[in-house]
């Protein structure tokens, strides 16, 4: 039998906050008591050690998620905003959508159709309208801190590009202009909609997705030119205080040409506030020396996780345990090259989620978005059939809602590491454990610990010379906040 101990009242010692979510059950649970362990990991807290300060932590406003909400009953969709923006649930403050439409929308469309507009007098965002649009308004309803967003394209419309296809090809010089115009147009057109948009990214994934669905390609070369000669300008002139960032793919040895071809060109470095990246080069490496390297280059600007998500053909519903286990598998499962193979061994969704934020956190990350907010059982819609997972599944017909384990997952980061938070040092012995830590604005500090391991952890935790004793269990993750002033 597991003995149990009482958890941080006892006099001198640190006043701490538990909450855990653990493949036994627990799903954000404020702990009392906690398991004891033969193993005891030493973790020393250095606020005077400091790091990034954080942009935010959140997920997507795609089509596909907005649709879905709006085929629910009032009551759920009121309940998914509410666990995603409102104080009592995840309290997400940064967030992504996207310009015309991603394999996460319905169809095709871009907000430029009329071939050769190249002043775009026939721009609308009435696509948006429907769904995009009122899932945003309604949640900044809801948020008492407010959110970020970052908007990015998949392709600029067709007829701007050398092949006329949604998918893969490249941006005509000829429309460079057009484009970088389609970038203020589309931002005005949001903020006349009383939403105004944090930062933009100059493409998604301008090395392209084997033009399975919209896409365009840059070198960084071909990127800088565009930033240097007319986005840049474009947004300098009309929306200083707008956010760009480039490159906006994965995180892989790429990332290291990217950053050196951006910040190397004085002329486009100048231009850029940062870089974006994803995670699908591995579904277990974190690439700390790229993202080390990334900051390095430019340790001034941002480094923001802007796309995550768990790929697969179809979400588990309501089995809590097939995302506490280790059955997943990516696209690079089966389709990497050989020499890739490696970097994507089946996994355990949870662990995935979790390592991936500490790992990048603690690798000068300022900002972490998952990818779709909301799916359906099937992974979609996608008009492409790329089926996903996301923190919450739906069933319209049957209006139903299913939290999975990922949305316990995300909440653990973005409740309580909040904007303006800076990362603190930490240092630990005894045990395996994979931790980050934060000190918010607000003079609190929480740290965020996971334990992948079957059997349970003490866990001695210092700050100050002032200590306190409590436990994770096995296969478990917990935020514990400190309040100001301990």
């Amino acid at each position: 039998m597991v003995m149990l101990i009482a958890g941080c009242n006892q006099s001198g010692e640190l006043e701490i906050e538990v909450y855990e979510t653990s493949a036994s059950g627990n799903k954000l649970t404020k702990l009392s008591e906690f398991p004891t362990s033969e193993t005891t990991v030493q973790v020393v807290l250095d606020p005077n050690s400091t790091f990034q300060e954080i942009t935010g932590i959140g997920g997507s406003f795609t089509e596909s998620s907005a649709y879905l909400l709006n085929q629910l009953s009032e009551e759920n969709r009121n309940k998914v905003l509410e666990a995603y923006f409102g104080d009592s649930g995840a309290r997400y403050s940064l967030t992504r959508t996207h310009m015309n439409s991603s394999d996460f929308s319905l169809g095709n469309y871009s907000y430029a159709p009329v071939e050769g507009d190249t002043k775009l007098e026939n721009f609308s965002i009435e696509e948006d309208r429907d769904d995009i649009i009122p899932m945003i308004k309604d949640a900044m309803a809801i948020s008492t801190d407010g959110f970020k967003i970052i908007s990015s394209p998949w392709t600029a419309p067709p007829w701007m590009k050398d092949n006329n296809d949604w998918k893969g090809g490249k941006l005509l010089p000829e429309y460079y202009d057009t484009w970088a115009l389609f970038f203020s147009k589309y931002l005005q057109a949001y903020q006349n909609e009383g939403i105004d948009i944090w930062g933009v990214t100059v493409e998604n994934e301008p090395l392209g997705n084997d033009s399975n669905w919209e896409s365009m390609h840059y070198t960084p070369e071909e990127q800088n030119e565009f930033v240097k000669n007319h986005l840049g300008p474009t947004l300098e002139n009309a929306w200083p205080d707008v956010k760009l960032l480039g490159y906006d793919q994965n995180r892989h040895e790429e990332l290291i040409e990217w950053v050196d071809a951006m910040y190397d060109d004085e002329e486009a470095a100048q231009y850029y506030d940062g870089t974006a990246v994803h995670w699908y080069a591995s579904t277990l490496k974190i690439f700390a020396e790229e993202l080390q390297y990334a900051h390095r280059k430019a340790p001034g600007k941002h480094l923001i996780q802007t796309e995550a998500t768990v790929d697969a053909e179809i979400p588990a519903w309501k089995d809590d345990d097939w995302y506490w286990s280790k059955e997943a598998t990516d696209w690079g499962w089966d389709w990497a090259p050989e020499d890739r193979k490696h970097l994507h061994p089946k996994y355990v969704p949870v662990y995935r989620y979790a390592r991936d934020m500490i790992g990048t956190l603690n690798n000068w990350v300022d900002g972490w978005i998952d990818w779709n907010m909301v799916l359906d059982r099937q992974g979609g819609p996608n008009w492409a059939q790329n089926w996903c997972v996301a923190p919450v599944i739906v069933d319209p017909d049957a209006d139903e809602v299913y939290f999975t384990p990922l949305y316990y997952t995300m909440s653990h980061f973005s409740k309580w590491i909040r904007p303006g938070a800076v990362r603190i040092g930490h240092s630990q012995t005894g045990g395996e454990l994979m931790l980050t830590a934060v000190q918010n604005p607000d003079g609190s500090i929480a740290v965020v610990m996971l334990n992948q391991e079957d059997s349970p952890k003490e866990i001695q935790l210092e700050l100050q010379g002032e200590q306190v004793t409590f436990g994770i269990q096995g296969k478990a993750l917990q935020t514990v906040v400190i309040a100001a002033g301990e």
